[in-house]
C-alpha cells in the first residue's frame, strides 16, 4: 500500500513551496470565536422573504424550461433541457438544505414546510437526510464519526470484494451513489434515511423521519401515475434525466468540498479531533457563473464552521475571516465559464484516496497500488 500524501496535482508557481511546507494538520493559532467575531454581524441575519425570493427564482426557471421541453420536444433541445434542468434540480436541494439548517429563516415551520416541498419534489427525504447531515457537520472531518464520504479505514476497505472497489474508485459510478447512500448509508456504516428505526435517529426523530418518509413515497406514487398518463418514456426525459444530472451535481460538489485539493489534507480521530480542526479540512470550489445558480454551495468553509449563515451572506463571511484563517483557508482555484478545471481533481482523487489507517489520531489517504494500476482514468 502507498501513501498518497503527495500533492494530487503537480504544483507550480510563485508561492508554492510555501504551501507545501504548511502543515494543516497543525492545530490552528485561532479559536472559533476569533473567525465569528471578524464575520460582519449583518451577516447572521436570516431574512425569509429573500429566502423565498430565491424558491420563486428557482420555482419559476423549473416551471420554464420544463414548458419549453414541452413545447419543442425535439431530440435537439432535450440535451439542453436535462443539463439546465438537473443543475435547477440541484439548486433546488441546496435551498431545501438551507431550510434543514435553519439558515433559510428563523420559523421551523416555515423551514420545514419549504424543506419538505423541495425536497420531496426531487426524491429526498428531507427529516432523514437533515438528520444525517447534521451529523455531517458535527463531526466534519472524523474519520468515524462524519457522514459524508466518510473515509474507509484500511481493514474495512480490504474486506471489499473486488468489484465493490470498483464501483466505489472508478468514473463514473460514484457520481450515481447518492440514492444508494440514502437507502443504505456508506460502507462500514448501517441504516437507511428512510427507516424512523435506523440508529441514525433518535427515539425523538421517529416521527420527523416518518413524515419525510410518507412525503417520498407520495411523490414517488405521483411520479408512478403520471409515468402511466404521458408515458414512461416522456417523464423519464421530462423529470428522469434531469434526476440524474442533479445526483451527479450533488456527489461531485459534495465529494469536492472535503477531497481532491492539491495537497492532502488531514482527517481525524480521537483527542485530536475538534470542530474546528475538522472544519478546516474543508475546501472552497468555485464554479464559474454557476456559483449564483447553486446558491454559492461552493463557499462551504464557513458555512461549514457556521451553518446558520444564509448563502446570501457566505461569500462577504468569507472574505471577512480570510484574515483570521490565514493559510487554513485555501483560495480556490478560478473557473472559466463551465467548472471543468475540477474534473481533474474528482478522477484523481478517487484514483488515489482509498483508505486511512485505522488507527492512528491524524491520518492521510493512502492508495491501494493494485487498484491505481487497474484504473483507467488519469488526470495530469
Amino acid at each position: 500500500m502507498v501513501k498518497a500524501s503527495e500533492p494530487l496535482h503537480a504544483p507550480n508557481g510563485a508561492g508554492r513551496e510555501e504551501e507545501a511546507d504548511f502543515d494543516p494538520s497543525a492545530p490552528p493559532p485561532f479559536k472559533i470565536a476569533e473567525i465569528r467575531a471578524a464575520i460582519p454581524s449583518h451577516c447572521w441575519v436570516k431574512n425569509p422573504w429573500k429566502s423565498l425570493s430565491y424558491v420563486f427564482r428557482d420555482v419559476v426557471a423549473v416551471t420554464a424550461l420544463l414548458a419549453t421541453a414541452l413545447h419543442f420536444n425535439s431530440w435537439f433541445f432535450w440535451p439542453f433541457y436535462w443539463a439546465f434542468q438537473g443543475t435547477m434540480f440541484w439548486a433546488i436541494f441546496v435551498l431545501g438544505h438551507d431550510c434543514g439548517h435553519g439558515s433559510f429563516s428563523n420559523g421551523s415551520k416555515l423551514n420545514s414546510i419549504v424543506g419538505h416541498t423541495l425536497h420531496s419534489t426531487i426524491l429526498v427525504p428531507y427529516n432523514g437526510w437533515r438528520i444525517s447531515h447534521r451529523t455531517h457537520h458535527q463531526n466534519h472531518g472524523h474519520v468515524e464519526n462524519d457522514e459524508s464520504w466518510v473515509p474507509l479505514t484500511e481493514k474495512i476497505y480490504k474486506n471489499l470484494e473486488p468489484t465493490t472497489k470498483k464501483l466505489r474508485f472508478t468514473i463514473p459510478f460514484p457520481i450515481f451513489a447518492f440514492p444508494f447512500y440514502l437507502w443504505n448509508r456508506s460502507p462500514g456504516k448501517e441504516g437507511s434515511h428512510f427507516n424512523p428505526y435506523s440508529n441514525l435517529f433518535s427515539h425523538k426523530e421517529r416521527k420527523d423521519v416518518l413524515i419525510s418518509t410518507l412525503c417520498w413515497v407520495t411523490m414517488f406514487a405521483l411520479l408512478l401515475y403520471l409515468s402511466f398518463v404521458i408515458g414512461p418514456i416522456q417523464m423519464l426525459k421530462l423529470y428522469g434525466v434531469p434526476y440524474l444530472i442533479f445526483v451527479v451535481w450533488l456527489d461531485i460538489v459534495t465529494y469536492l468540498h472535503h477531497h481532491g485539493y492539491k495537497q492532502k489534507l488531514p482527517w481525524y480521530r480521537g483527542k485530536e479531533w475538534n470542530y474546528l480542526r475538522g472544519g478546516l479540512t474543508t475546501v472552497d470550489r468555485d464554479y464559474g457563473w454557476i456559483n449564483d445558480i447553486h446558491h454559492d454551495i461552493g463557499t462551504h468553509v464557513i458555512h461549514h464552521l457556521f451553518p446558520q449563515i444564509p448563502h446570501y451572506h457566505l461569500v462577504e463571511a468569507t472574505k471577512a475571516a480570510k484574515a483570521v484563517l490565514g493559510k487554513y483557508y485555501r483560495e480556490p482555484e478560478k473557473s472559466g465559464p463551465i467548472p471543468f478545471h475540477l474534473i481533474k481533481y474528482l478522477v484523481n482523487s478517487l484514483r488515489q484516496d482509498h483508505f486511512v489507517s485505522d488507527s492512528e489520531g491524524i491520518v492521510y489517504y493512502e492508495t491501494d497500488p493494485q487498484l491505481l494500476r487497474s484504473s483507467w482514468t488519469k488526470f495530469d
